[in-house]
């Protein structure tokens, strides 16, 4: 594999912290949530063979190693990285953890551009509906990672490398590749950013991950018809619980709930009145 990697958020680390950061929460007895400041990642698997869902903040590999070595053992490295989409906050350490433990990571064909070093995504929008985080958004990395070689697009028919039992979703808007996952066994659903769990404009509310099942993060979405599709989509899963990629997990009736909520008032809870990528109408 390429060594000669680009790893554009080095030295790029973010003082956004929230109160449940460095801490971890086992969902399912294979299924682990590590929050890294204001993010998730998903340590899918057991000590034989994991996969890592999501790489975290910049500077962030150190705490996903040691979160791995005492969730895994010592020896245990997983068998691939899984990227949701490719945004900063989400292939923070990626390089440096690809590099480590020498895996391939797997993304949708469309992230590619944004993850081999072709393609800045488009600015966040700071002038967006919404609260601090949104007005600090031109402050965030958006320049690509590159991870070259290592990086591979997702099969076309759904699988997830090294995951078996799960597959993945196209869940646009967001992105143009984000993906979601699914395994049908527990109607268990890794969203991403498709939906979150906390009002992720709002400083307060990323700060003391107060619950509330909310659209994409408003001031980096740029496609708002895809981001309601995508939504209406993992609805009609009927998923059991769901870990998003930032707020804590949810499952049983207040996912039930928030996402019939979510998707019947799409338009008021998630679609902002105004912004760079939002003409200002209600759809």
């Amino acid at each position: 594999m390429d060594r000669q990697l680009e790893d554009s958020m080095e030295g790029k680390w973010i003082p956004a912290v929230s109160v449940r950061s460095g801490e971890g929460q086992e969902v399912t007895p294979d299924l682990f949530c590590l929050t890294v400041q204001i993010v998730n990642v998903v340590m899918v698997g057991r000590p034989d063979r994991w996969v890592l869902v999501d790489a975290g903040m910049p500077e962030s590999a150190d705490v996903i190693l040691s979160a791995a070595i005492e969730r895994f053992g010592q020896h245990h490295k997983p068998r691939a990285i899984i990227l949701t989409h490719g945004h900063f906050d989400h292939v923070g350490a990626v390089v440096d953890l690809a590099e480590t433990w020498d895996v391939p990571v797997f993304a949708h064909e469309l992230e590619l551009p944004y993850l081999t070093g072709q393609a800045r995504y488009p600015e966040p929008d700071p002038t967006v509906e919404g609260g601090w985080v949104a007005k600090l958004s031109p402050l965030f990395p958006r320049d690509p990672v590159n991870l070259g070689d290592r990086v591979r697009k997702l099969p076309p028919d759904g699988q997830v490398p090294e995951m078996p039992g799960w597959r993945w979703i196209h869940t646009p808007g967001h992105t143009p590749g984000h993906v979601s996952l699914f395994r049908e066994a527990d109607r268990t659903l890794i969203a991403g950013d498709a939906f979150v769990t906390v009002r992720q404009d709002s400083l307060y509310k990323v700060v003391m991950q107060q619950k509330e099942i909310s659209g994409p993060p408003r001031y980096w979405t740029t496609d708002w018809p895809s981001a309601r599709e995508s939504v209406k989509r993992l609805h009609a899963l009927t998923p059991s619980r769901a870990i998003t990629g930032h707020g804590v997990p949810v499952s049983g009736e207040e996912l039930t709930g928030g996402l019939e909520r979510l998707v019947r008032e799409f338009d008021r809870i998630a679609l902002p009145d105004y912004g760079r990528y939002v003409d200002g109408r209600k759809h």
